[in-house]
């Protein structure tokens, strides 16, 4: 075995003081607050270089893009797996920093992307688009309200290599902006189905639909108002049709839309919620047992996920909550 040398040896040192290592692979998917309401990222598939501004209830955000182009709805897949892994780790105790390494590989499998020469080279794309992107905003994410401006990551680095030039291993370092939101925990749970949309507009749509109809019996929106708070380019008779191309395929996850009278939208959960007290209920222990099942994971979030598919699928009748949502946490548990 070759020796490290100082220099070698210094860095990984850094690395290991320095950096929060991403290794929770059963990670429930979440994302934050901010991101949810506001149309911060492009629906565009082409590069975007408008500057967007957008200003709602107070609220006020200006998007500078680079030559790259403006972050795009996808590469905002890397900010929620930084989260998600961020959150577990507080679930556990342990600490966190708001700069990160992970696996190239893990990140890609985790939110459903290609494994191939060219998903690295699309990964490789968005880091620089997320970097270039700037953001001035009064939108808090933390205890004060203040402007400032901040890229959407403060900066990425590729640490290993593979031979043949392919990222192994990435740093990234988030703004404070971002890193307040995961500290005051101003987050949301995603279905984890979201990684299966590749419509733009429908992603959108559904974290708008988290954020505000989120378990409630309904939210309605009107459409001139939604396709403002989804930062659509489109004329609003195109953005119109294309809410009801949404609504003939049923495709979002967890809601359901409807077109009402007025031009106004309805968005209602697939599943009635459940009222307090309704539904399985589980001993502490098999929380424990969860626990020890997924690592990290946020096991409240998945008892509530749990609840809302045994309701989803008829409600039927346990034998066994415990055992069954034991069964059902197996199943999203790392080989």
């Amino acid at each position: 075995m070759v020796p490290a040398s100082p220099a070698g040896a210094a860095a990984e040192t850094r690395l290991m003081q320095d950096f929060f290592v991403c290794d929770f692979f059963a990670a429930v998917p979440k994302h934050d607050l901010a991101s949810m309401e506001h149309p911060i990222f492009s629906l565009s598939t082409r590069p975007d270089r408008r500057v967007v501004s957008y200003d709602h209830n107070g609220a006020t955000l200006t998007v500078t893009p680079s030559v790259k182009g403006r972050a795009t709805i996808f590469d905002a897949d890397i900010l929620i797996f930084c989260i998600s892994q961020l959150m577990a780790a507080l679930n556990t105790g342990r600490a966190v920093s708001r700069r990160l390494t992970l696996t190239a590989r893990d990140l890609l499998q985790a939110t459903n992307r290609e494994t191939s020469g060219d998903g690295y080279k699309r990964l490789r794309e968005a880091f620089e688009r997320l970097a270039g992107t700037r953001i001035t905003t009064n939108i808090v994410t933390g205890p004060h309200e203040i402007t400032h401006g901040f890229g959407l990551i403060e900066s990425w680095e590729i640490v290993r290599k593979t031979r043949g030039g392919r990222m192994v291993a990435v740093a990234i370092t988030l703004s404070d902006w971002l890193f307040n939101a995961v500290l005051s925990r101003s987050v949301l749970t995603l279905s984890r189905d979201y990684f299966r949309m590749r419509k733009p507009l429908e992603r959108r749509i559904y974290e708008l639909a988290r954020k505000h109809c989120g378990r409630q019996s309904e939210w309605t929106v009107s459409i001139a108002v939604l396709a403002k708070k989804t930062g659509s380019a489109s004329p609003l008779r195109v953005f119109r049709a294309m809410l009801r191309e949404m609504i003939r395929e049923n495709r979002l996850p967890d809601y359901l839309l409807s077109e009402e009278g007025g031009d106004i939208l309805r968005v209602t959960p697939r599943a009635a919620p459940l009222e307090p007290g309704e539904g399985p209920h589980l001993r502490p222990e098999t929380l424990d047992q969860a626990r020890a099942l997924v690592p990290g994971a946020d096991v409240h979030a998945l008892q509530a996920e749990w609840r809302s598919w045994w309701a989803a699928t008829g409600r039927p009748r346990l034998r066994s909550a415990d055992r069954a949502f034991l069964g059902w946490v197996r199943t999203r548990a790392p080989l």
